[in-house]
């Protein structure tokens, strides 16, 4: 039996979650129009319901303002007809005006006269009296029960003057009551006619709004239909000249975006242009000493053709590595981790000193002040962009040069530097390097113009950048790569 009762409400539960499914599906693949709708019709209900309700409590007031006026109409009349002039108390009940109120009260009406001292007792001696006693020559009006139907009973007391033998405190206490079926006929009556009326303006409402909608919409449609007809290399602007204004910052937003594809494509164009034209000098080149060691007998030639060729190769493969780093740094995402700049620094000399030592180059390692310097980075890309700034300063320096790297931090930024003692740069060609294929004065053959762009590129992909400047003591260069602390994998990944 508890086996069977858990597998029924695992079912029940399962229907539900499905529908929950269903609902977010629906909900993803609706229309602007029908999400709107799904909120307007539930709200409009819910004002009508409420707006039946104020409906009906005013007819019940309205109702009972009118039924207790006639209720003390009769209470008056029968008060009209009490007398106490023979010395005793008389009363003369008026039997034709409690047929007609029978008839306009569609029920039954029940009197009652009564003395405080219980002497006279006329008409249903049981009729309900009110809670509190009324007040002398004030009536009162209440809902009571009698023989299981409800009553609206108006009460009156009045003092009992001229009878012998009667108390000073002596009064009369005169009730009348009728049925509520009227009242609350007339009231149904009334709230049926809210219904027909709100029903017909809810009508009105919803097909007002929908025409209003669509209206509204339909310079959404507009920019649905322009969007969908332009071609995949169409990245114009957008107009949003006749759009809605909480509209425009979308379309604002994605011509931003499009501006930024354009600038994105543009740079792609120019680097395959540039990658294209340096890969095919290369290849020409290659073909040439190719050519001329085929055409040459003399074997010492044929040496020298083939070490050309290799150091040839050697500058291909090297330029080859340089564009994928170049459009790795372009396009990788910017993983944001901790990274130890002395393990990093450390790790790029190790790299880099068999070179330095082939050229007798004092590469070292300027200590820090912290024990350990951590910051926060993309470990790969700043090793590739600190290689770059080291293979420039090895292949600049001098024999018997000197290149230093060192790391900082401040309350603000992280660095990571390279010194160098070689000829260095003039401050107008320090600040145009960093461009693609831009090679100084100094260059000679041995460089493409790559290095420090992808130096710089990764700078900025890590909201930071290349700071080149001259060395502060004796000629030289200072490469600084600076980003600040604030970095973060949102403000990174995926910018150009």
């Amino acid at each position: 039996m508890c086996w069977k009762r858990i597998k029924r409400l695992a079912q029940s539960t399962g229907a539900r979650w499905k529908g929950g499914r269903w609902l977010q599906r629906w909900w993803r693949r609706s229309t602007l129009w029908q999400r709107l709708a799904l909120w307007l019709l539930p709200a409009l209900l819910l004002v009508m319901s409420l707006e039946l309700w104020m409906t009906r409590q005013d007819a019940l007031a309205a109702a009972n303002a009118a039924y207790d006026r006639s209720l003390l109409g009769a209470l008056k009349s029968i008060d009209a007809n009490i007398s106490t002039a023979s010395g005793g108390l008389s009363v003369e009940l008026p039997y034709r005006m409690f047929e007609f109120f029978e008839l306009t009260a569609s029920g039954q009406v029940f009197f009652r006269v009564a003395t405080s001292d219980g002497l006279v007792e006329l008409g249903s001696a049981d009729l309900p009296e009110p809670a509190q006693p009324p007040d002398l020559a004030t009536p009162v009006f209440y809902d009571a029960v009698y023989f299981g139907e409800p009553l609206r009973v108006a009460a009156y007391r009045r003092a009992l003057g001229g009878v012998q033998d009667a108390p000073s405190q002596a009064s009369v206490l005169l009730q009348i009551g009728e049925s509520t079926r009227s009242r609350q006929e007339f009231s149904d009556r009334f709230v049926r006619g809210a219904m027909r009326h709100d029903a017909l303006v809810l009508l009105l409402l919803l097909c007002g709004s929908a025409v209003v909608l669509m209206v509204a919409l339909r310079p959404l449609a507009r920019l649905v239909r322009e969007v969908q007809s332009r071609s995949a290399n169409d990245l114009t602007h957008i107009d949003d000249g006749d759009l809605p204004a909480d509209v425009r910052p979308l379309v604002a937003a994605v011509n931003q975006q499009m501006r930024r594809s354009q600038e994105l494509i543009a740079v792609q164009r120019e680097f395959l242009d540039d990658a294209s034209h340096q890969l095919r000098t290369h290849l020409t080149t290659l073909q040439m000493q190719v050519d001329y060691a085929r055409r040459t007998d003399d074997a010492e030639q044929v040496r020298t053709a083939l070490d050309a060729l290799a150091n040839e190769i050697g500058r291909a493969t090297r330029s080859a590595q340089q564009l994928l780093a170049l459009g790795r740094s372009d396009t990788a995402a910017v993983a944001m981790v901790p990274v130890d700049l002395q393990a990093l620094l450390r790790a790029v000399a190790l790299q880099w000193l068999p070179q330095a030592r082939a050229k007798r180059i004092d590469l070292g390692l300027q200590p820090s002040a912290a024990p350990a310097l951590v910051a926060v980075g993309d470990p790969g890309l700043l090793h590739e962009a600190l290689s770059n700034l080291v293979a420039n300063a090895i292949a600049y320096t001098p024999v018997q040069g000197s290149i230093t790297l060192s790391a900082a931090a401040d309350a603000h930024d992280w660095s990571l530097q390279v010194e160098d003692s070689g000829p260095g740069l003039a401050e107008a060609e320090r600040a145009a390097l960093g461009q693609r294929f831009r090679r100084g004065s100094n260059a000679g053959q041995g460089g493409f113009g790559l290095g420090l762009s992808i130096v710089r590129t990764i700078a900025q992909r890590h909201g930071g950048r290349l700071l080149l400047a001259a060395r502060s003591a004796g000629p030289g260069l200072h490469a600084m790569i600076v980003w600040p602390r604030s970095t973060t994998a949102a403000d990174t990944v995926g910018a150009p």
